[in-house]
């Protein structure tokens, strides 16, 4: 595996939780961290611009604190999601802030630019970049990232369209970094399954969604839990590039699942504010396909214990297979 120095040994299981706009903030990505998983954050979460000293200062802290006081467990470190767009009028000041606290790891978007991978290398911290093509990775690729995000059909929020089959091989062709694949994963069958392909972690979001320490709607989680795969829209109607978002929302907004007009990228907007042309990250909820295995809204704890039953099940079954 092709796996960074700070992720050996720290991970109970082959997983990071990913940045949820608006729904990841510390509480989330501490329960993940000490539930043995990669939790991690966008940086635009965290406003005012200054909350994001205060949310550092805090993570650190308290997984500090508990790595201490369970020497036993795994603790996993943390990521901060940066959207590198020319919108995001925060995105260097809030990296120097990452430099600053030494995030472990951190998480571009949109673009990869030079000078995040340099500053997040200049402390030893490490940048996964999330792709959704061959022509994204081998540019993500060239800025010096040390790991690809392989955003794959079915994944929740910005997804691409290729299926991870074709993806992770034609990557893993060229590419000799860590792997990350996203799209559809919601158990730890489906862990098990990314790792046989190829991948080298997981990357899940919409699972976590439904959780106790979600800062999300309660009738977001609920909704996750009440719906399946054919609950899913694909759409660039709401921030100008491609995504999954969950069709009773769109619905419960006034608007036809079924009958979305397309929307160009200049509708997005990545400010200080996020996305200030329309309410549709807030009205509009964002989900992947795999959540038909979403039964209810539980703790991080209790959701990460039953991904390692299911993947430890997972990879036992295939060992048997193949003895």
């Amino acid at each position: 595996m092709a796996l960074p120095e700070v992720l050996q040994n720290n991970l109970r299981i082959p997983v990071i939780g990913s940045p949820l706009f608006l729904v990841s903030g510390p509480e989330l990505v501490i329960a993940q961290c000490k539930a043995g998983i990669v939790g991690s954050f966008p940086a635009l979460n965290a406003r005012p611009a200054a909350v994001l000293d205060e949310w550092l200062t805090r993570i650190n802290t308290e997984l500090n604190e508990y790595k201490l006081a369970n020497p036993d467990k795994y603790v996993a470190p943390f990521a901060v999601n940066q959207i590198c767009h020319a919108s995001n009028d925060r995105l260097m000041d809030d990296m120097a802030m990452c430099v600053k606290h030494k995030v472990p790891i951190i998480i571009t978007s949109l673009r990869p630019p030079a000078e995040v991978v340099e500053a997040a290398h200049s402390y030893g911290g490490v940048v996964f970049h999330d792709v959704i093509n061959v022509k994204h990775a081998k540019k993500a690729a060239e800025q010096g990232v040390d790991g690809l995000i392989l955003v794959c059909a079915g994944a929740g929020g910005h997804a691409g369209a290729l299926s991870p089959f074709a993806l992770v091989r034609e990557v893993k062709e060229w590419f000799d970094g860590t792997i990350l694949l996203s799209g559809s994963i919601g158990d730890g069958y489906c862990v098990a399954s990314a790792l046989a392909m190829g991948a080298d972690l997981a990357y899940i979001g919409s699972r976590f969604i439904a959780t106790e320490e979600a800062n999300a709607d309660q009738g977001y989680k609920d909704m996750l839990v009440e719906s399946a795969a054919d609950d899913i829209v694909y759409s660039s109607l709401f921030t100008g590039v491609d995504g999954n978002y969950l069709k009773p929302s769109i619905a419960k907004a006034g608007m036809d699942p079924d009958n979305l007009p397309d929307a160009d990228k200049s509708s997005m907007n990545f400010g200080s504010g996020g996305n200030t042309k329309s309410k549709a990250w807030k009205d509009i909820w964002g989900s992947g396909q795999g959540i038909g295995s979403i039964k209810d809204v539980a703790s991080v704890e209790d959701v990460v214990a039953e991904m390692e039953r299911d993947y430890k099940a997972a990879v036992d079954s295939l060992v048997q297979r193949a003895s």
